[in-house]
């Protein structure tokens, strides 16, 4: 074979191996295909007898109702012709024995008329007149007690035949509408408020919704996001509550859809709502060396050789001898911005410049002493405490030795005669100058500062032998609205 044959050779040979594996390739699909047909037609004659079977039984069980009623019905008719009837023969037995007194009485008065003799004849007529005064002919109601009619028990199935006339198959519901003038966000929950979709009413009755929620710094939602939606299933009416949450992004983003037994429809147009919350952590780089910061907790572990022992035995003299002073206590790494001597201090990592903010405290159990409020970051140095300085508010608390609650700025002291607290709330207007603490669970107003402030402010923290939690990303309650319109007067100095 020359070269220009076997050329042409293995070109057809390779032109038909082409062809095979176009062929192959096709015939693998065509199987994948008809497989495809054969499982679908499967599954259909699975669906089918299945939603053939739920039919059979819903029948049954439309079936099972009707004959209910209808037994339900029938014994109502039963029972009050069983009740006449009782009357009827009652009132027919006592007619019988009217009767029959009446006749044996009309003969004895026939007899009597026979009478010749005139005494018999009186004495007889006496005893007549006496028998028809107590004659139960003459005590007889001669009219039935009770009527033939029972037309009350006549029923109309109409409208119930005409609505099983008009049954159909479950449809997929529409998407709801959200109602955005209904919805709110108030006290740290956002209330959902929708219209059910435009359907049967008697569907809408049996429809349950599903919302889902999502937070978003954007206030249109974007289809590309990756976020996850949270969801509230289940839900029978057409509002909802979203509680428990951080406000840590300026939106949350709703979306609403209804669902059936049938399947779930489509979801509403999101909504965005706006959530403004003062959100910040706290800057371990200013904890004083003694205090562990752990996300938004602070506990004081003291560092001294037996200091926390000697604390334990409540010896106020050891503890006073125990603390650490300035010059003793030493700063690990050198760090020029962490607090030192007897500040037990940290620092929140937003400062404030403007608007209105609100944050809370809450002791942990074993809380010994705590201090919260504000201060200036750039004027409050190393071994500055909170309340001493010109530059910081803060409200004291503590149960060492004795309990008490304090105000303090700029190194003036005001006592509160309050019991302590277990959860405070931080309100700072910074526009204004207002500062107020509260009892939370009490809703009582502690203290409020009034002062200019005009410098930027960060949320301030002092802890000593315990620890602290503290909650950030909330709105202000509206409970504060009550406090600001009684316009208190500040107890204690202001700047």
């Amino acid at each position: 074979m020359d070269a220009q044959k076997f050329l042409v050779f293995c070109g057809e040979q390779e032109a038909l191996r082409r062809i095979i594996s176009t062929l192959a390739n096709k015939n693998e699909e065509l199987q994948h295909f008809l497989e495809t047909v054969n499982n679908t037609m499967t599954g259909l004659q699975e669906e089918s007898c299945k939603v053939m079977s739920e039919l059979e039984v819903e029948l049954e069980q439309l079936n099972a109702a009707l004959e209910e009623k209808g037994a339900e019905l029938r014994g109502m008719i039963e029972a009050e012709q069983r009740r006449k009837e009782a009357e009827l023969q009652k009132q027919q037995s006592e007619g019988n024995f009217a009767l029959v007194s009446c006749e044996e009485l009309l003969e004895f008065a026939n007899q009597t008329l026979s009478i010749t003799n005139e005494e018999e004849f009186l004495m007889a007529a006496k005893q007549i007149k006496e028998r028809v005064t107590m004659a139960p002919a003459f005590r007889l109601t001669t009219r039935p007690v009770a009527s033939e009619n029972m037309s009350q028990f006549t029923v109309d199935f109409s409208t119930e035949r005409a609505g099983l006339q008009r049954l159909h198959f479950l449809p997929v519901p529409r998407a709801p509408e959200i109602d955005v003038s209904r919805c709110c966000v108030r006290d740290n929950a956002v209330t959902v408020s929708w219209r059910p979709p435009a359907e049967d009413e008697s569907s809408v009755s049996n429809q349950r919704y599903e919302l889902q929620y999502q937070k978003n710094n954007q206030d249109v939602w974007m289809r590309t996001t990756g976020a996850c939606w949270e969801k509230i299933c289940d839900i029978t009416q057409t509002q909802a509550t979203i509680t428990g949450l951080k406000f840590d992004s300026r939106f949350v983003v709703v979306r609403v859809r209804a669902r059936n037994k049938a399947a779930a429809g489509e979801f509403s147009e999101p909504v965005a709502m706006e959530t403004p919350a003062f959100n910040f952590g706290l800057e371990a780089a200013t904890a004083h060396a003694e205090l562990k910061v752990d996300g938004l907790t602070v506990t004081w572990e003291p560092q001294v050789k037996g200091h926390e022992a000697r604390l334990k035995g409540k010896d106020p003299r050891a503890s006073r001898s125990s603390t650490p002073s300035p010059n003793k206590t030493s700063t690990p790494r050198g760090a020029r911005d962490r607090f030192s001597g007897d500040s037990y201090t940290v620092l929140g990592d937003q400062e404030m410049t403007s608007g209105v903010h609100y944050w809370e405290l809450r002791p942990l159990a074993d809380w010994k002493s705590f201090s919260v409020g504000v201060a200036y970051r750039g004027s409050l140095g190393r071994f500055d405490q909170l309340g001493k300085s010109p530059g910081s508010w803060c409200l004291c608390a503590s149960q060492w030795l004795q309990s008490s609650l304090s105000a303090k700025h700029n190194n003036r002291v005001k006592t509160l005669d309050w019991t302590l607290p277990q959860r405070i709330g931080v309100y700072c207007d910074y526009d204004n100058g207002d500062l107020f603490f509260i009892d939370v669970d009490r809703l009582r107003l502690l203290h409020s500062f009034k002062t200019k402030f005009n410098q930027s402010l960060v949320p301030a923290f002092m802890v000593w032998c315990g620890g602290i939690t503290i909650a950030t990303g909330l709105q202000v309650p509206s409970i504060m609205g009550n406090f600001l319109s009684t316009n208190q007067s500040p107890s204690s100095p202001s700047q």
